[in-house]
């Protein structure tokens, strides 16, 4: 808030102590505050008399105080419904005037400021489609005027958005409208009619101003604020209770309830969408100039293909019953890249499912990702919450993809995941990404190989390794390698190339969309496949360590590696040199850096 339109004002909230230490440390705050703070107000129930006609003894060494700090008592006259003042305002020339509330029994303390307020700008309106209007039956009716094309992969996709966006137009045109302001969740109908109750008591004891209708309207008050508390506790428990078997969702919600919101450092929009577009961009660029391709890189991608084994030729079309699973599985996000909402193709799949399967079909048979599939649009996501917003380091790209592509992608991810699992393509110690494994089960294995060799009386050392923008800066020569070593072959492996080339993604950002950018290396984050491909790519990694005799543990890009010893950090093997330096070698080779500044060695013994 500003004041006289310069300078910033602080408010200090306190609740005075009869303790003479408890004071001292309140007055002794009130100093440090008053110095950095030139326009410092003090508030608050401090319990003390300090009526003009009989001050207390303490009321009268705090306001002597006080006044030693630049700071006068703003007076105000009784506060108390018995007559008494005890809520005060310090400050340097303040208006100050109370007001008789029915729901307590002090007065509320009503403070005058200039304020400069910023121009008004009108009523913001943005372009939007009403959600009444996008009703799933009449968007059925308006589907079946539109014959869809049986053309080439491209051209289905093509027919597909246009059909969808047509039919959307239809029903619901975009039109001007005005945003709402943020809804309470836990707010339910029950609670409408007890709202509207307390305004009429309300407004009955502003205009009687009589003890019956305060007593109404403050014993009314208590029940709401009761239903209120019920409401958020019942909501919160369900919530809560439904996220029970995702720990990512649970641990999200618990700390949105327990976590006080930080207040930006700067204007989350101040960065444009091609200042971050560039930004990412640059990063990538930079990164690959300073990992050119090693001999060990091109030895690798000379490496015949194993003969033997068993192989993943080509992708099986679905059937009505394995797209409607794929269907119900997918989250009904939407992007700007959908035609129309998600949820609303879920609700209308009996008119779209004969598409969605041709599509879908036609790609797995033909090994071919649609090209109009395959751009994504960014949304910088702020890393920690106490970042400064104006840097665009401070961000990490998320891509958002078409729900068409996302459910595509979903259908290969079914079965190249099958495929791993049935022949142990992926590391039993990579928990990223993977079903059944997460953060908690790298803990655990972690801690008990920690415990048993710290019970044994030996001694561990850990390494914490960290990539630099692994997922941005996989190399989609060597990736496709790694498939065709775990046994990707023929149509599978064509349908992977064709997902990983061409790709190209826009940053949007505050309502602006930047250029296309392609994409000549990574597996954007937030795409299906992508997890699953990075894992493949990372997985020579952990066999690497475990030839010199050392425990690995994955989770996505972030691995740990563990030397059980017997003696202190200076009794380090020369096999542990070596592996970090096969390490680093690989890593090379695969175009991959290691981040120093995350990087972390630690002695346990």
């Amino acid at each position: 808030m500003r004041l006289n339109t310069i300078g910033l004002t602080k408010w200090l909230s306190v609740r005075w102590q009869k303790a003479t230490l408890l004071r001292s440390a309140r007055i002794e705050t009130v100093s440090e505050w008053s110095l950095r703070f030139p326009r410092l107000i003090v508030l608050g129930d401090f319990n003390i008399h300090a009526d003009a006609d009989s001050c207390s003894l303490a009321a009268t060494d705090l306001v002597s105080t006080m006044e030693t700090l630049g700071l006068s008592l703003c007076s105000t006259g009784p506060t108390h419904q018995a007559g008494h003042t005890l809520d005060l305002i310090f400050s340097a020339g303040i208006q100050v005037s109370t007001i008789e509330v029915p729901w307590s029994d002090h007065c509320a303390l009503r403070v005058r400021l200039e304020h400069a307020f910023p121009p008004d700008k009108g009523t913001e309106l943005i372009w939007a489609r009403p959600r009444n209007l996008m009703e799933p039956n009449r968007f059925r009716n308006a589907l079946r005027d539109l014959e869809p094309v049986t053309d080439s992969i491209d051209a289905q996709v093509d027919s597909w958005n246009t059909r969808l966006s047509n039919a959307l137009d239809e029903i619901a045109p975009r039109r001007p409208l005005q945003p709402h302001r943020n809804r309470s969740p836990w707010f339910t109908e029950e609670l409408r009619p007890m709202k509207r109750e307390k305004r009429r008591l309300e407004s009955v004891w502003r205009e009687l101003r009589d003890g019956v209708s305060r007593s109404a309207y403050r014993a009314f008050m208590e029940s709401y604020e009761h239903a209120i508390i019920e409401a958020k506790r019942a909501y919160y428990a369900s919530l809560i209770a439904s996220a029970s078997s995702r720990p990512a969702k649970l641990f999200k919600i618990i700390r949105s309830l327990t976590t006080v919101p930080i207040v930006p450092k700067s204007d989350n929009q101040a960065l444009s969408a091609k200042a971050f577009q560039s930004y990412f961009t640059d990063k990538i660029s930079r990164l690959r100039r300073d990992l050119p391709a090693t001999i060990d890189t091109v030895r690798e991608l000379g490496m015949p293909w194993p003969l033997a084994g068993p192989t993943l030729d080509r992708f099986i079309p679905l059937d009505a019953e394995a797209l409607d699973r794929l269907i119900a599985a997918a989250r009904p996000t939407t992007c700007s890249l959908d035609p129309c909402p998600s949820w609303l193709v879920k609700s209308c799949l009996e008119g779209l499912r004969d598409q969605l399967l041709k599509i879908i079909n036609s790609s797995l048979v033909q090994g071919v990702f649609p090209e109009g599939l395959k751009e994504a649009v960014v949304s910088p996501l702020l890393k920690k919450t106490e970042l400064d917003r104006s840097v665009p380091s401070s961000y990490h790209p998320v891509s958002n993809l078409s729900f068409l592509g996302k459910v595509t992608e979903r259908a290969v991810a079914v079965q190249l995941q099958q495929f791993l699992d049935d022949t142990a393509g992926l590391d039993p110690f990579q928990s990223g990404f993977h079903a059944g494994h997460g953060t908690e089960t790298v803990l655990v294995s972690i801690t008990d190989h920690l415990r048993c060799q710290l019970d044994q009386g030996g001694s561990v050392l850990l390494v914490l390794l960290d990539l630099t923008a692994a997922f941005d800066t996989v190399d989609h020569n060597l990736l496709t390698h790694h498939l065709a070593i775990a046994g990707v072959r023929g149509t599978a492996l064509n349908w992977m190339a064709s997902f990983l080339h061409n790709r190209g993604q826009r940053v949007e950002r505050g309502g602006l969309v930047s250029e296309r950018s392609p994409l000549h290396c990574g597996v954007p984050q937030g795409v299906i496949l992508s997890p699953l491909l990075f894992n493949i790519y990372m997985r020579p990694l952990a066999q690497l360590v475990r030839d010199f005799r050392l425990e690995c543990y994955q989770y996505a890009d972030d691995t740990q590696l563990l030397l059980k010893m017997e003696g202190r950090p200076e009794s380090v093997p020369d096999s542990f040199h070596r592996c970090l330096e096969a390490i680093i070698g690989w890593l090379r080779s695969s175009r991959l850096r290691v981040n120093p500044a995350k990087t972390e060695i630690l002695w346990l013994g």
